[in-house]
């Protein structure tokens, strides 16, 4: 099968009926017509529909190497720069059509699978049949289209002790045992995005486990079809209120929900299963297989236009209401384009400085991306606080689309009418920003980023003890002898 549409992918998820719970309630009914769901499966319902623009499909789409059908670009094993170049614009093309605001949309978890993929040998260090497995699912998901959620953070419950620790060793997700079938895995597992409306899950070990025997329990790797039995998503409050998009533009179209995931004895199939019981395996997947690269690569494309449409929005809020002679704002605005011009550096020189890896993948350089995943968690709150700072009273005085339709409407354009604007196109942006900086979708977008990639401490300390410093360390040891043989010389003459 080439690449789905939009209405494959909702039939399927339908179809599939995954447990999916929320408000105390199981879904029972079609999940795409849920008012919590429908809005951002229509959303990423569009997302596989541009695969099928004929005016894209260079972009969108490539040759399967072995169906010879055309398949999703995300999917795609680079090999060459222009290879790279390709992703990018694929992965921005989708980007533009949700502005940067689903973090979770296909491609992100696609480049992992490529990745894994790529580099399935290494899960063979510990059984051949798993880099089969690798390869194999790749191949699946590359040739149907799948879509994955996927999960790798333990409960937070105690972290100050491993989860063999904790009061019941199966509150994280474990392997209790295996059979002729497979790995049977109780516990739960957080947090995953888009959790019941994709196909698939990926189930992914933290890589924070530590070498020890009794870690090995919850080391594992494997892919499952989202209505497994025994599988369950729990979900938290939806943003998506049920408004119009005029009262929520965001919230109604990219909620993407995020979940817990209890595993009930879930039997994991043998030709599923990528890695278990080896702590060392699973920590070294991520990296190993460069993974991490890929996937850093298309959230730094995605994170390139949403600060665009960030800009957008502030810009037109300035010109709006005609703020934009004080140099005030001119100021807050610029430090948007520092950031967006900086992302986009960073970018550049990942591709620019691409090799080949052990894989023979063409793969970004790490250094930029990484300073990217760390600087970006910094700047988009701030992004939040300049549109608060810059929209100021006109953030609360947003009537909906009811008020607008009600007798109300003559007093709204009057007293709401701006300088470069009518009262309804003024109200429609401002609710727009008001939907960026202070909604429930828009703090847990701030939220999102702030930990997107885990721990903004341990990120740092990561970078700063792999950063090579030495040779800067060494110049200044050179200087600092020069200038000591320079004082000997001058006293020697004296």
């Amino acid at each position: 099968m080439p690449v789905k549409t939009g209405e494959e992918y909702i039939n399927r998820v339908d179809k599939a009926k995954a447990n999916v719970w929320i408000n105390g309630e199981q879904v029972q009914d079609k999940i795409s017509e849920h008012p919590a769901f429908k809005g951002v499966m229509k959303t990423q319902a569009e997302l596989y529909d541009l695969q099928h623009d004929s005016t894209k499909e260079d972009i969108m789409t490539y040759t399967s190497p072995t169906s010879k059908e055309r398949v999703g670009t995300s999917f795609m094993q680079p090999r060459t720069k222009e290879d790279l170049a390709k992703r990018r614009k694929m992965i921005q093309e989708w980007a533009r059509h949700n502005n940067g605001m689903m973090g979770r949309s296909p491609d992100y978890i696609n480049s992992g699978m490529m990745a894994y993929g790529s580099a399935a040998d290494m899960f063979g260090t510990q059984d051949s049949a798993f880099a089969k497995n690798m390869k194999d699912y790749y191949e699946l998901c590359r040739e149907k289209d799948l879509s994955l959620t996927h999960t790798l953070i333990q409960p937070q419950v105690n972290r100050g002790v491993s989860a063999a620790k904790l009061p019941d060793p199966y509150i994280a997700a474990r392997i209790a045992g295996k059979n002729s079938e497979g790995l049977i895995i109780k516990g739960a597992r957080l947090l995953a995005t888009q959790g019941g409306i994709t196909d698939e899950i990926m189930v992914f070990p933290s890589t924070l486990l530590k070498q020890s025997e009794e870690e090995n329990p919850y080391a594992f790797a494997f892919s499952i079809p989202n209505n497994t039995p025994g599988l369950k998503f729990i979900c938290r409050e939806s943003f998506d209120y049920g408004k119009s998009h005029f009262d929520h533009p965001l919230g109604s179209r990219f909620e993407e929900m995020d979940t817990i995931i209890v595993f009930d004895d879930v039997v994991v199939p043998w030709n599923r299963v990528f890695a278990y019981g080896d702590v060392g395996i699973c920590n070294q997947a991520y990296n190993e297989s460069n993974a991490v690269v890929h996937m850093t690569h298309q959230v730094v494309s995605k994170n390139i236009v949403k600060t665009e449409f960030i800009l957008g929005i502030l810009q037109l809020m300035v010109e709006t209401i005609n703020i934009g002679q004080y140099q005030h704002v001119q100021e807050k605005i610029s430090e948007v384009i520092i950031a967006l011009e900086t992302v986009k550096a960073f970018i550049t020189a990942s591709e620019a400085n691409a090799k080949l890896d052990k894989w023979g993948i063409m793969t970004p350089d790490f250094t930029p991306l990484n300073i990217a995943r760390n600087y970006y968690p910094k700047i988009y709150p701030r992004f939040s606080e300049i549109m608060q700072l810059l929209g100021a009273s006109g953030l609360m005085a947003i009537p909906n689309e009811a008020d607008f339709n009600s007798e109300l409407r003559p007093d709204l354009d009057k007293y709401l009418q701006a300088a470069n604007g009518g009262a309804y196109e003024r109200v429609e942006l401002y609710r727009l920003a008001w939907d960026v900086c202070m909604s429930s979708f828009g703090t847990r977008q701030t939220l999102y980023e702030r930990f997107f990639f885990g721990d903004p401490i341990r990120m740092a300390s990561a970078l700063y003890n792999g950063y090579d410093k030495q040779e800067y360390v060494d110049r200044v040891k050179e200087f600092l002898n020069r200038s000591e043989h320079l004082a000997e010389i001058n006293q020697a003459r004296l």
